[in-house]
């Protein structure tokens, strides 16, 4: 059997992760001196309330070592094999850990897979290992399946608050005033290097939803995977979003449109929206 493992940074919904047999770590997420676990006492909507009403800017961290030691322990007992798939090396310490436990616990079917994405890209990469192991794969197998997509993934977004950009470090005091005043919405995006990015702005969250239909246009989606609109705490955005994909010929299930969870929602704030995708 192949255990296959993630953090909850992949924003499944905790359902979602016991329907696909995953094993989620959740992360820590702490507002001022209160410490929440991700999936556990922190829905994502609970998140969005404390983010907008606390006052407090969040602090994530993963989750203690021991937890995936003892999960990559119980899988060399049961002489099963397991793919831990983690949020990006670039932004969070979770690879780093995941490998030094992997060589402590020295049993080599347990696999360490850096996702170099969050959210809607880690959450395909999740979904992409289930669907490996559906048709047999071992998890050496699952792993070169990941590797062939990883690079493909396109993940964009227009952040509508710069706010918490600002607080986060990633946009300077300048850039958060000017921006402020001028409407401009960052796009965001994630590189094959795993880190966020900030490739683009647009005059308003309208000509930002152009940008996100126009790199749709310039690279097509691969059909044999799905494509997701994103969105953080207001879901409104997500379904104009989806509507205005509509009208470029990419239909968006409900199913598919997703919400984001702490890892990305504390640097992004509420009412962005994206899309993600594997590119042709």
């Amino acid at each position: 059997m192949v255990h296959i493992i993630t953090d909850s940074a992949a924003d499944l919904q905790p359902q979602e992760y016991e329907n696909l047999g995953v094993t989620c770590i959740p992360l820590r997420v702490t507002f001022g001196d209160k410490e929440y676990q991700e999936n556990i006492d922190l829905s994502k909507d609970r998140f969005y309330e404390l983010l907008l009403g606390s006052g407090e800017f969040p602090k994530t961290s993963q989750a203690s070592p021991a937890v995936l030691e003892e999960l990559f322990e119980m899988v060399r007992e049961k002489g099963d094999e397991a793919v831990y798939i983690t949020l990006s090396s670039a932004l969070s310490g979770t690879y780093q850990t995941a490998c030094m436990v992997r060589e402590d616990v020295e049993y080599g079917g347990n696999f360490v897979f850096d996702s170099k994405n969050a959210t809607g890209g880690q959450r395909m990469l999740v979904e992409y290992a289930c669907r490996l192991r559906g048709q047999g794969k071992d998890a050496a197998g699952i792993v070169a399946g990941l590797e062939a997509i990883r690079d493909r993934i396109e993940l964009y977004a227009v952040v509508n608050n710069l706010e918490y950009l600002h607080k986060g470090g990633r946009i300077s005091h300048a850039v958060y005033t000017l921006g402020n005043m001028a409407q401009i919405k960052p796009i965001i995006s994630v590189s094959t290097e795993g880190k966020v990015m900030l490739p683009g702005k647009a005059m308003g969250m309208r000509k930002g939803m152009d940008f996100l239909c126009k790199r749709l246009d310039a690279r097509k989606p691969d059909g044999a995977h799905p494509l997701y609109v994103m969105y953080t705490n207001n879901r409104s955005v997500a379904e104009t979003l989806a509507q205005r994909l509509a009208a470029h010929g990419w239909e968006i299930p409900d199913e598919r449109i997703i919400q984001v969870g702490a890892a990305i929602g504390a640097h992004v704030g509420s009412d962005a929206c994206g899309i993600v995708y594997v590119g042709e």
